[in-house]
C-alpha cells in the first residue's frame, strides 16, 4: 500500500518538474500557480496536502476504529491540522473548518453522503480511507464509489472561517 500511494506523489512531482524551462527557470504557467497558491491562505497548501499523506502513512495510524470519520480526524490532527470531529454525513453538508472546492488537491477531503476519505493523487482520482477490511485507497471514480452518489471535496481551513454548510468556495487554486 505504501508504495503505491507513493507512486501517486511521486507523479504529482513530475507533473511540476516538467513546468521548469531549459534555464531552470519557472515557465509562466509554474509562476502563475506559485503565485495563486500564495493567495489562498486561509487553505491548505500543496505542501500542506502532502504533510497529511504523510501523517496517514505513519505507522501509528491504525484503523482502532472501524469508522472513516475517525480515522480521517485522527490522520489531520497527527500532521497538526486539528478539526473537530464530524461524521461524514455533517462533512458532506458543509462544516466551519472545510471550504468545498471544485479541484481537489493532495490532503483535501472527498466526501459521499456516508464515507469521508483523503484526496493522495486528484490527477489520478485516487484517495485513501478506511476500506472493508483495513485503511486502504482507491479511485473515487470506481464504480463504486460513483453509486454512492455525488462526491464533494473539501479544503482545510486554517484559520476558522466562516460556516460553510454546502456554500461552493472558489479558491485562487480552483481558478
Amino acid at each position: 500500500m505504501l508504495a503505491l500511494i507513493l507512486c501517486g506523489i511521486t507523479s504529482l512531482a513530475s507533473a511540476g518538474q516538467q513546468e521548469i524551462n531549459r534555464s531552470g527557470r519557472l515557465t509562466a504557467t509554474a509562476a502563475r500557480k506559485t503565485a495563486s497558491r500564495r493567495q489562498a491562505p486561509d487553505t491548505l497548501s500543496p505542501d500542506d496536502g502532502l504533510s497529511i499523506i504523510a501523517a496517514a502513512l505513519d505507522s501509528r495510524v491504525h484503523l482502532s476504529r472501524s469508522d472513516c470519520s475517525h480515522l480521517v480526524q485522527s490522520i489531520y490532527v497527527r500532521a497538526g491540522f486539528p478539526y473537530s470531529y464530524a461524521r461524514s454525513s455533517d462533512l458532506y453538508v458543509g462544516t466551519e473548518e472545510f471550504v468545498r472546492v471544485t479541484r481537489p488537491q493532495p490532503g483535501d477531503l472527498v466526501v459521499w453522503r456516508g464515507h469521508v476519505g483523503i484526496v493522495v493523487n486528484p490527477a489520478q482520482h485516487v484517495f485513501f480511507s478506511a476500506m472493508r477490511a483495513s485503511a486502504g485507497i482507491d479511485a473515487y471514480d470506481a464504480p463504486y464509489w460513483k453509486r454512492r452518489g455525488q462526491v464533494r471535496f473539501y479544503r482545510y481551513l486554517k484559520r476558522g472561517g466562516t460556516k460553510s454548510q454546502n456554500r461552493l468556495v472558489l479558491t485562487d487554486q480552483d481558478k
